[in-house]
């Protein structure tokens, strides 16, 4: 029960083609009889929408050869360069108009790999998101460094900029902006704090492929930018990432360190080998990536124009507010999310919301927590390394700094979100999203 309320649960419920009902209201709700033809669904009448939604991930079968060949050739790994992931990654660093691209394991080995390369160390602080999966706060708590939230802004469920350089310490070494769901942060006076304080910027991108700010692809905009290839993503591959990035000397580093520290490039290290780890992508990771470009430009059209009709579809209805980008830039949608104010309907609490939403055949989350209050950063600040590492009276301030960040507090009890999949049905089925919401908003007396 705990796996669905997390987004990943949520996910697999959705490309399931429904989410349980419990997962979103820890309880049920006995059926009434409701007076009209369009009485909710929860109320014992028809949901708005019957059919499935697309599955995903989707594999075609004209992929097959490619990957046989890599299977019968015997070379699997890629240790020494070339093959199917050099084709990959000069394919992906041209599809966002990167000058590099380096291949990885997963998202969070291009983060470590990335925050490693630009200087991050045991001590260090690394100034970041509080909104985004967990994956952002681990890594750089792997590298013994303490992740220190900017606030969220409401409006755009990103970092809010202006709340940044009052984190800054003597400590900071990087920002790490999330472009969460796909929606690109605000990257200009992210980029212009850095530039007067010396910082790294490293763009944890893995859910914004193709994402556009201002021209750039989200990814191309800070020092590095990490992508992840994880089943729910827009180009998936069970368990992969990249690194790009257009300084020479940092992706000669990133290639250096994701391949056991073997010198490259200009990056000769202290000699064959520096310091480094296995985070490698294989071949036949790569030959099925290379093959999703072309349906990755597609299907990300589709999702941004059924994006654009909910979007100014939902916010005509008392209580819905849909989520902003920046000024001339583009969210690419991994999830759909808005923001519910249960005022407008009724008062109808968030959690009976999604159930009732979920009922009308509309798979529906909540969207991330406030993670930071879990468990796992008191274990990292009470733990015998960070003692060591920080003076406690700075991690005492650290933990109750935590109360501060208001706006993100809000962001995580009000969003409702959508798998990305949904935006891939026909714009008939994205209609019954806004006609299910619609229902709702005129019946939810009924619910409270």
């Amino acid at each position: 029960m705990k796996d669905l309320m997390t987004r990943r649960g949520f996910v697999r419920a959705a490309t399931a083609g429904s989410a349980a009902l419990a997962a979103f209201g820890g309880g049920s709700m006995a059926p009434a009889k409701v007076a009209g033809a369009d009485r909710l669904a929860l109320l014992g009448g028809t949901p708005v929408h019957q059919g499935g939604w697309p599955g995903w991930p989707e594999w075609r079968q004209a992929w097959e050869p490619r990957v046989l060949d890599v299977l019968r050739s015997g070379t699997w790994s890629c240790c020494g360069g070339g093959g199917q992931v050099a084709d990959f990654e000069e394919g992906y660093a041209k599809l966002l108009g990167a000058k590099r691209c380096v291949a990885m394991a997963s998202g969070t080995t291009a983060l470590i790999t990335s925050m490693h390369v630009a200087g991050v160390d045991a001590g260090d602080e690394v100034i970041t998101s509080p909104y985004t999966f967990i994956a952002t706060y681990n890594t750089i708590l792997m590298l013994r460094a303490l992740p220190v939230f900017a606030d969220t802004d409401p409006a755009t469920l990103t970092m809010d900029p202006a709340s940044i350089e009052s984190r800054i310490t003597d400590r900071t070494r990087a920002i790490v902006p999330v472009h969460i769901y796909g929606l690109p942060c605000d990257m200009d006076p992210i980029n212009a704090i850095a530039k007067k304080h010396d910082l790294a910027v490293v763009e944890d991108a893995c859910q914004a492929w193709l994402a556009d700010y201002k021209g750039n692809k989200c990814g191309t905009l800070g020092d590095l930018g990490c992508f992840s290839f994880q089943n729910s993503k827009h180009l998936p591959v069970g368990e992969g990432g990249a690194i790009v990035g257009n300084d020479e000397e940092l992706m000669d580093r990133c290639q250096s360190f994701h391949n056991c520290g073997r010198s490259f490039g200009d990056f000769q290290g202290s000699g064959c080998f520096t310091r480094g780890t296995n985070f490698r992508m294989n071949h036949y990771q790569a030959a099925i990536l290379s093959q999703q470009f072309d349906k990755l430009v597609q299907e990300t059209k589709i999702r941004q124009a059924n994006a654009d009709y909910l979007t100014a579809e939902l916010k005509k209805i008392p209580g819905i507010e849909p989520v902003r980008s920046p000024e001339n830039s583009r969210a690419v949608w991994h999830l759909y999310a808005f923001r519910y104010d249960p005022r407008q309907f009724n008062g109808l609490p968030r959690d009976k919301f999604h159930r009732a939403l979920d009922a009308e055949g509309i798979p529906n989350g909540g969207g991330y927590s406030e993670q930071y209050f879990d468990g796992l950063l008191d274990e990292a600040i009470a733990s015998r390394g960070f003692k060591r590492l920080f003076p406690a009276e700075r991690l005492k301030q650290y933990r109750e700094s935590l109360e501060e960040l208001q706006g993100n507090r809000q962001v995580c009890e009000t969003t409702v979100a959508i798998f990305h999949s949904l935006l891939l049905a026909d714009r008939s089925d994205v209609e019954h999203i806004v006609e299910a919401i619609r229902r709702i908003h005129t019946h939810s007396a009924a619910l409270v």
